[in-house]
């Protein structure tokens, strides 16, 4: 079993979609996030985070319910 968290992206670092990183939000508390399995993810998008790599994009709806 894997506990994922939703956090909202504030800030993109870097061209490589590999070495890609991201300042997120949780509720506040801001962590800086591999984007490294979502290269599709854009600032303001929501994603689900577990142990410091973003692993799937959600809706905002989603994210809401979760926290």
């Amino acid at each position: 079993m894997c506990l994922a968290v939703p956090g909202q992206i504030l800030t993109l670092q870097g061209e490589d979609d590999i070495t890609r990183m991201a300042r997120v939000s949780f509720d506040g508390v801001v962590k800086e996030i591999s984007l490294a399995y979502v290269p599709e993810a854009r600032t303001g998008d929501y994603v689900l985070v577990h142990a410091g790599f973003a692993i799937q994009t959600i809706d905002e709806g989603e994210a809401a319910r979760t926290l």
